[in-house]
Formats: structure tokens, C-alpha cells, sequence
């Protein structure tokens, strides 16, 4: 099973590495915990601007001042954050989730 490349929040990369993320998570990390498969996605996160935004979340999961309740929403906030242009690929991922 091939992990994610790492991630250094080049725009035209989320949803490869978002992808890649959610197949190995599925098939290896599925009996972890979410803060267990936050830490992994985390650790494939480097360089670029990415450094930046990673070491925030850290320090905000750590602190408490942001939680997620599943993987998903973690990755949907990466493309929030990093997805550029992708609005409406993150409103349809949403929409499916809450059906």
C-alpha cells in the first residue's frame, strides 16, 4: 500500500495527496483513532507553506481550540485551507457527507 508523497501545499496537489490520504487510511489506519489519523496526515505535511499552517494546528489541537470529529473534516479543512479555487468541490464533499 503506497502512503501519500509529502504535501508542501502546492494548490494542484490537495487532492492527489487528500486521495492517497483517504485510501490508506481506510485500508490500514481504519481502527485508530481520529487524533491518531490526523497525526499521520500531519506528518506527510512539509515544507512550503504548509509548515506554516501545520505547526498552527498543531499548536491548536494541542491547545483544544480545534477539534475534529473525523478524519474527513480534517481533510476537507486542508482543502479549505490549501485547495484554491476548489469551493464548490468542498461545498458537493460536504453535502455527501451529510447525506
Amino acid at each position: 500500500m503506497a502512503k501519500p508523497q509529502i504535501f508542501d501545499g502546492t494548490p494542484s496537489k490537495v487532492s492527489g495527496f487528500m486521495g492517497a490520504c483517504r485510501i490508506y487510511i481506510k485500508t490500514r489506519l481504519r481502527e485508530v483513532s481520529v487524533e491518531a489519523q490526523i497525526n499521520w496526515v500531519l506528518s506527510f505535511v512539509q515544507g512550503g507553506s504548509a509548515d506554516i499552517w501545520k505547526e498552527n494546528m498543531l499548536e491548536e489541537l494541542e491547545t483544544g481550540e480545534i477539534e475534529f470529529e473525523s478524519i474527513g473534516e480534517f481533510l476537507a479543512e486542508i482543502r479549505r485551507e490549501f485547495g484554491g479555487g476548489e469551493e464548490e468541490s468542498v461545498k458537493a464533499a460536504e453535502l455527501r457527507r451529510m447525506e
